[in-house]
C-alpha cells in the first residue's frame, strides 16, 4: 500500500483513454490522471524487424505524446510516472490492429477461429529525468506475450459478436475481457521482455 501511495502522490497518467487500462489501475487502488495521445497510429509495420518492435515503438510515441503535451501545459508540473501501453494481435506473424469496419471484424474473427494466435501488449514508463530539463524522461519498456487460442466459431457467432459492436475497438477485432472471451478456449502466457 505504501508504494501505491507514493505513486499517487509523485502524480501518475494514464496516458490512454482505454477502459480496461483505467479499470487495472483503479484496481489496484494507484490514484491517477488520464490523458490520451493524439500520436496516430500509422507507423511502418514492414519498417520493423519484427511486430514486438513494432508495438513498443508504437507505445514509446505515445508516452512520448503525452509527456510532451503535459511538459507544455505550464499549469503542472511533468509527471512523478506516465504510463502508456499498446496491444496488438499477431497470427502467423501478420498484425491485426483495430478493424477499419464490421466487415474487416469479420474477416479478422474468421481467421483467428480454431487457431492460436499471440496478443502482445507493450507498456513503456516515463519518469522525469532530474538532472535534465524539465521536458526529459527516462523510459522503461517492457512487453508481454500472451498466446491465445480460440475455439470454431460459425459465421453466425461472428456476425452476432460484430453486432455487438464490441470488436471495432479491439486489436484483434475481440476483446477477452468481455464477450469475446467467451471464444477463447486455452490461454498460455509466454514471454516478457525488455
Amino acid at each position: 500500500a505504501g508504494c501505491i501511495s507514493n505513486l499517487s502522490e509523485a502524480g501518475v497518467v494514464l496516458a490512454s483513454k482505454s477502459p480496461r487500462r483505467f479499470e487495472i489501475l483503479r484496481q489496484i487502488g494507484l490514484k491517477f490522471s488520464v490523458r490520451g495521445s493524439t500520436f496516430e497510429e500509422n507507423l511502418d509495420q514492414s519498417s520493423f524487424d519484427s511486430p514486438k518492435k513494432y508495438v513498443l515503438e508504437t507505445a514509446r510515441r505515445k508516452a512520448v505524446d503525452v509527456w510532451q503535451e503535459v511538459v507544455k501545459d505550464k499549469k503542472s508540473n511533468p509527471p512523478g510516472l506516465l504510463i502508456a501501453a499498446d496491444t496488438v494481435v499477431i497470427h502467423k506473424n501478420v498484425i491485426l490492429e483495430k478493424p477499419h469496419d464490421p466487415s474487416h471484424a469479420f474477416k479478422m474473427l474468421k481467421t483467428l477461429s480454431g487457431n492460436s494466435h499471440e496478443v502482445v501488449t507493450a507498456v513503456v514508463l516515463l519518469t522525469p529525468d532530474r538532472g535534465e530539463s524539465a521536458s526529459s524522461y527516462q523510459s522503461r519498456l517492457f512487453a508481454e506475450t500472451t498466446e491465445v487460442t480460440f475455439a470454431e466459431l460459425t459465421d453466425d457467432m461472428i456476425r452476432a459478436y460484430v453486432d455487438t459492436k464490441e470488436p471495432m475497438d479491439k486489436a484483434g477485432g475481440y476483446g477477452i475481457q468481455g464477450i469475446g472471451g467467451s471464444f477463447v478456449s486455452g490461454i498460455k502466457a509466454r514471454t516478457l521482455s525488455t
